[in-house]
């Protein structure tokens, strides 16, 4: 009787530990579907990034990974700058790292072997004011580390979250903490850059309406120095402007 109550303490004890540890994860680390804009305007979003993916026929030259930020292309600034390649935009609005992971998990890297991953995400993760840094950069993190483990083949460029607010302010300090602690992560196939200074005027501090329209979204001059920021790397990881041209 003794050795059995042993046992069931042994057991007590380790159950009651795992769920210690999964409670000390933070939850930017924990797959989650997510409800923002509407649980059916979100389920549509994921609808349309596996038909698109379906589209390419088992390749693709590049993935972008992100939130509203990515999402948001307009189709003729895609075409000037992704055409060339065969692209695929998995961002969508409202997406913080853990949404990102469930997508992940659940379909999206699968059915094709990429050649890159562009992934920039957390700025979502950091409005929460009790999400720290360390939390954010640790989504990141999971996402990279799930994209390695489904597609070992590609190639990962890791972009640090773009600034926020017209001038600085706690948000853009919480972000540049952040991307200090992601930028850690490049190594093998993960590069780095931070492109953030690319959107800042001449006074190195504020963000022009010009470029970002709201202070957080890319307006179009955005998107074009966001490509142009990148155009190089991507050239250079993907092998070619035209690599994946049908």
């Amino acid at each position: 009787m003794k050795s059995f109550r042993t046992h069931l303490t042994i057991l007590a004890l380790s159950a009651l530990a795992g769920l210690v540890a999964h409670a000390a994860e933070p939850e930017t680390t924990q797959p989650v579907a997510a409800k923002t804009n509407g649980e059916k305007w979100w389920n549509g979003n994921c609808e349309r990034i596996l038909d698109d993916i379906k589209k390419m026929n088992g390749k693709i030259d590049v993935a972008l990974v992100g939130d509203s930020i990515t999402a948001r292309w307009k189709a003729e600034t895609w075409d000037k700058h992704w055409s060339s390649y065969k692209a695929v935009n998995m961002g969508i609005g409202g997406d913080k790292t853990q949404n990102v992971l469930w997508r992940l998990q659940n379909g999206e890297l699968e059915g094709y072997e990429a050649r890159l991953f562009v992934v920039m995400i957390g700025t979502n993760n950091l409005f929460d004011k009790k999400t720290e840094p360390a939390h954010a950069a640790a989504g990141v993190k999971a996402i990279i580390d799930l994209i390695q483990t489904k597609q070992p083949q590609a190639k990962i460029l890791l972009l640090g979250i773009f600034p926020r607010g017209e001038k600085p302010n706690p948000g853009r300090d919480k972000i540049a903490a952040t991307n200090e602690l992601i930028s850690k992560y490049q190594g093998g196939t993960i590069h780095y850059m931070d492109i953030g200074a690319k959107f800042l005027e001449p006074d190195g501090t504020t963000i022009s309406k010009e470029v970002m329209h709201d202070s957080l979204h890319l307006a179009t001059k955005g998107y074009d120095i966001w490509a142009e920021a990148i155009g190089d790397k991507v050239k250079e990881l993907v092998g070619g402007a035209a690599a994946g041209k049908n």
